[in-house]
């Protein structure tokens, strides 16, 4: 079997037609960072192909990512405990403040007598 020979992304479209280049757009190039081997065998078509597909699902990852960390909320975990001191100290009784509270402190203060 052949060697698979390193392709540099920006060689992979050669021949490709500009119209399809202009379709898929210079979005779909790899970054610089990106090593990948491409089949000595391969057509210029194929190698653009593969290329486009690589740069695809690695933007996607890189989305998906993107919004795992956007979505995560700020965690009451260190708080919520100095809140239940706050609690203690000006309304003289324990509470344990769920994690499901209100993060925000008037929200939380005005739900003081449902801890």
């Amino acid at each position: 079997m052949a060697e698979p020979s390193p392709v540099d992304p920006e060689d992979a479209y050669d021949d490709v037609e500009p119209a399809a280049r202009a379709a898929e757009g210079e979005a779909n190039a790899l970054d610089s960072d990106v090593d990948i081997e491409i089949p000595a065998s391969a057509s210029t078509e194929e190698a653009a192909a593969i290329v486009a597909a690589i740069g695809a699902h690695v933007r996607d990852r890189e989305a998906a990512a993107a919004a795992a960390a956007a979505e995560s909320e700020p965690s009451w975990e260190g708080d919520r405990f100095a809140f239940a001191g706050r609690v203690e100290q000006l309304q003289g009784r324990s509470v344990r403040v769920p994690a499901s509270a209100p993060r925000d402190a008037w929200t939380a203060s005005g739900r003081t007598d449902r801890f």
